[in-house]
């Protein structure tokens, strides 16, 4: 059967990860992994070789391991994996703006083969917040309670949009 399965539900024995914190389903097939807030790059360079290893292992040393991470083929690292999981919207957010594909992307038993990259495994993109990144954009409640207003009934904007 070519055709992959993707994994709906988080594996057990993928739901405590060791040096890693809540594993949460995204989307069928992609795992957000919630880790230690990144440092540095050669400390994430660790984490992530540590990771690695134990996806590695799990992999190799399981009947079922391979089949399991067969399963879900994209993992993200990323600082809350309860908001990253919570929408595609969030996935999508956290997966594509916090990520250097020079620096963030890694990959389970990775490998390169006449200069090309690639892994036996999952994908893993590192998406946690780094240094160098503009904070978090986060609403006001109480600006978002004045804007309401102008859209409700009677307001200079109701109907308008």
């Amino acid at each position: 059967d070519p055709i992959r399965k993707l994994g709906k539900e988080v594996p057990s024995d993928l739901a405590n990860l060791k040096n890693a914190g809540i594993v949460k389903l995204c989307i069928p097939g992609i795992l957000a992994i919630q880790m230690p807030r990144f440092t540095t790059y050669n400390n994430a360079q660790n984490e992530i070789d540590q990771l690695n290893k134990t996806l590695n292992s799990f992999m190799w040393n399981r009947s079922e391991g391979h089949e399991v991470l067969n399963s879900f083929p994209f993992l993200i690292v990323c600082d809350d994996s309860h908001f990253t999981s919570a929408s595609l919207r969030n996935f999508l957010w956290v997966a594509f703006t916090r990520c250097n594909p020079s620096h963030d992307i890694y990959g389970v038993n990775e490998f390169t083969e006449n200069k090309h990259w690639g892994c036996r495994g999952p994908l893993i993109i590192d998406a946690r917040i780094k240094p160098h990144h503009a904070p978090p954009v986060e609403k006001d409640p109480a600006i978002e309670k004045r804007i309401d207003r102008l859209f409700e009934k009677g307001g200079s904007l109701f109907g308008k949009i």
